[in-house]
């Protein structure tokens, strides 16, 4: 029979990125005392990847547990960007209701749009936080009204419409139900949450069932799988069986090593569970998202929806250029292999296939992002390596049309900048679909565009708008294919012989383009080492030394002035490069090629496609 577990509540924290998710997710944590009185908390706790601080954002979805008055509330912190959307989609398959947190001054965005319709295609209870309405541009009554049309358009229900909105601001450490409420602290959203979210429901005395919705992966205990337990219970060394909605042929006997429960930021150790419970397994070796664990009696699967596929690809090869293996810790094909195959462990989104060559591995993700956060992870642990250009994904119907992916993109700027966006995004395929007022002077502009239509473009997009645009996009489908495009009107400038860069042969050089070196960086030949303004490719020699003669010193060098080069950083490099270079990625350094690096052989070439 079933019942409900009114001691637990199960919830997801959804948002566009950059609303104050983790944030939120922090002031939660604090309040309901996980934290000692005196300890020193960093900022955005849960975002406990590098990477994930350096840039301010959420990569992966992370669970917590806190204790308001006698209640438990699992907390999963997701991401709020579209690349790590197969992050969101799965674990929403483990809570009972979501908190979508909105700006206060942005209103819903397009993330916010994306993660709203999986919430309520899979009819979870809302709670709308109105997040950030200290800032002074606040405007929550008219995003209050956005977010109610925009639950209308995505056909929620009445009950979904009826759901309770909760002003807050995470920084300052306060919810009210009014916005005319005293600024106390979080209990209003903790009441909220208890009275809103329904507690988790199913039959205790049933077959055992867990759906497993995220992986862990650690390097001591290998792989370990996070789900709910829907229906009975889980005990340590229960003999079970791993069946799978979507491959109806597995069935493979297990039994549970450990179970852990999650308690503020740790995982404490249970020796069972009940349901309701959101539970962490180890010592399954070969456990995936989407299996679910059964009692061997009835072993029944619960249907779980599949992860979208991905949209664009990259080759990550051996790196073998002259100054290959002098930085990098890691790297062979063997290295680069176990890598790339170990990060599919946590990464459900991700797709690597091995191709014709040992030395290299087609890697498909969901995005630019997504894939470069990747690289940026191998860089740091040791790895070198060498990427290709970005390319899409195509599909053919049944007609044999070819099909690309393609994106909306939600463009807001300041006004005077509108004319060079629209000209820039249709020049690349864009067609504009809208375009409207937003708040404090910008203008919001939508575009459809073809995924290899934003490849390379947050750069231009960027210098454009002086760094005062915002740029989004979400996937859209795939459409028919929307004819050929240039990714770089410019060509590189490359050097020609190997060496050192010297001050005499960069300065006569910087007159051609723009560098990306100064002196004393080591070269070689088919490096990439500028930017031509022009259309073709030019050959330099930034190794040129000035020859002394008796009435010349060496010391008339010094008054050479330089242009201070134009340093890239990795998302940069990887929108510049064109189809026919690579970028070497090293733990000190990103270097732009050739693939060919000797030029007769890379002239010859260049002629053959033409």
């Amino acid at each position: 029979m079933k019942m409900k577990r009114e001691d637990v509540r199960n919830i997801a924290i959804i948002a566009h990125v950059d609303h104050g998710k983790t944030t939120l997710v922090d002031q939660l944590l604090r309040q309901s005392g996980v934290f000692r009185v005196n300890q020193e908390v960093q900022e955005r706790v849960m975002d406990s990847n590098d990477l994930e601080r350096e840039r301010g954002i959420t990569i992966l979805s992370k669970n917590t547990a806190v204790f308001y008055k006698d209640t438990k509330i699992n907390i999963i912190d997701t991401p709020g960007h579209a690349d790590f959307g197969g992050e969101v989609e799965r674990v929403l398959k483990m809570v009972d209701g979501v908190v979508l947190v909105v700006d206060a001054y942005e209103g819903p965005m397009p993330q916010t749009k994306f993660v709203l319709q999986k919430a309520l295609d899979l009819n979870l209870s809302v709670i709308v936080c109105i997040n950030k309405i200290d800032r002074p541009e606040a405007r929550p009554a008219d995003v209050i009204d956005e977010t109610l049309e925009l639950m209308m358009d995505l056909d929620a229900t009445d009950e979904q419409l009826d759901c309770p909105f909760v002003y807050a601001s995470a920084r300052a450490g306060f919810a009210k139900y009014k916005i005319e409420d005293p600024e106390e602290d979080m209990s209003p959203l903790f009441e909220t949450i208890i009275n809103h979210i329904p507690a988790p429901e199913g039959d205790p005395d049933a077959e055992t069932q867990v759906l497993i919705s995220t992986i862990d992966y650690n390097e001591f205990v290998g792989r370990i799988g996070i789900g709910r337990v829907d229906n009975g219970g889980l005990k340590v060394n229960q003999e079970c069986v791993l069946v799978n909605h979507h491959e109806p042929d597995k069935f493979r006997k297990i039994k549970i090593g450990k179970l852990y429960e999650f308690d503020g930021l740790k995982r404490v150790e249970v020796q069972e569970a009940g349901i309701g419970s959101i539970v962490a397994i180890s010592g399954i070796a070969d456990i995936h998202i989407g299996d679910t664990i059964c009692t061997p009696n009835n072993p029944e699967s619960i249907p779980f929806q599949k992860i979208s596929e991905p949209t664009i690809a990259m080759y990550f090869m051996v790196n073998d250029s002259p100054l290959a293996g002098q930085e990098g810790k890691y790297i062979t094909s063997r290295h680069l292999r176990d890598r790339l195959f170990r990060e599919l462990n946590t990464d459900v989104s991700l797709r690597v296939e091995e191709t014709d060559s040992a030395d290299c591995f087609k890697v498909s993700g969901r995005g630019e992002l997504h894939l470069s956060v990747l690289i940026e992870n191998m860089r740091r642990e040791g790895f070198e390596f060498a990427v290709s250009k970005a390319e899409v994904l195509y599909k053919y119907d049944e007609r044999n049309r070819k099909l690309e992916p393609m994106e909306l993109a939600y463009v807001d700027v300041p006004e005077e900048y509108t004319g060079v966006v629209i000209q820039k995004l249709t020049s690349r395929k864009g067609a504009l679909q809208g375009m409207s007022q937003a708040a404090g002077g910008y203008s919001r502009l939508e575009f459809s565009i073809p995924s290899r239509g934003l490849i390379g473009y947050r750069g231009d997009f960027m210098t454009d708008t002086k760094g005062n645009g915002i740029l989004n996009t979400i996937f859209d489908g795939y459409s028919e294919y929307k004819g050929d495009l240039f990714y770089r009107q410019t060509g590189s400038l490359i050097a020609f012989e190997a060496g050192e860069a010297i001050t005499y042969g960069l300065f006569n050089a910087q007159e051609r383009g723009t560098l990306f070196i100064g002196p004393g960086v080591k070269v070689y030949s088919g490096m990439v080492v500028g930017q031509s303004p022009k259309a073709e490719d030019i050959e330099i020699n930034v190794c040129k030394t000035k020859k002394l003669t008796n009435t010349r010193s060496s010391s008339a060098d010094e008054a050479l002035k330089l242009t201070p080069p134009k340093i890239m950083s990795l998302e940069q490099a990887l929108d510049f490069i064109d189809t026919d270079e690579l970028l070497e990625v090293t733990p000190e350094s990103l270097r732009i090629r050739k693939k060919i690096l000797d030029p007769t052989l890379r002239k010859r070439a260049s002629f053959k496609n033409k």
